[in-house]
């Protein structure tokens, strides 16, 4: 977390921001997390330490972490924005309950190497993918939710 701290730190110099307190505790919360979190749910959480901090911050924060790359928003269907820190170990995809939203990352590498078989044959340079499958979690499919 220390070094995205820094990243992100040189990012808001070079936009000619100011380093604030909100915003060091909003990016303290969102690199401490481990779901995929919603603005309301990143704000409830800053709210615990820092009642005063507004939405309008917390929509900001987000954008500046997604723009100088240490964030990526997800669309999970259910109508949110989600943001999740940049994976260290690379590209991963999500399994998504639509009963409960659980939501679930997995790697696999067949089906990358698969996804790039694909593109050579039908001759495509692919920039960037995602792979989200919808569908019920363990709990929700066995009626224990």
């Amino acid at each position: 977390m220390g070094e995205n701290k820094n990243i992100f730190a040189r990012y808001i110099e070079e936009q000619g921001l100011k380093k604030t307190s909100q915003r060091d505790l909003i990016v303290s919360i969102f690199f401490k997390t481990s779901t995929h979190l919603s603005l309301d749910e990143l704000l409830q959480r800053v709210r615990k330490k820092s009642p005063r901090v507004g939405y309008a911050t917390i929509y900001r924060t987000m954008k500046l972490l997604t723009e100088c790359g240490l964030a990526i928003e997800r669309q999970f269907g259910d109508g949110q924005t989600r943001y999740e820190p940049v994976p260290d170990k690379g590209h991963h995809d999500h399994l998504i309950c639509t009963s409960c939203g659980k939501i679930i990352e997995f790697e696999n590498e067949k089906i990358e190497q698969l996804q790039k078989e694909v593109a050579r044959e039908k001759k495509f340079m692919v920039a960037s993918h995602k792979l989200e499958l919808y569908g019920l979690c363990k709990k929700c499919y066995s009626g224990k939710h």
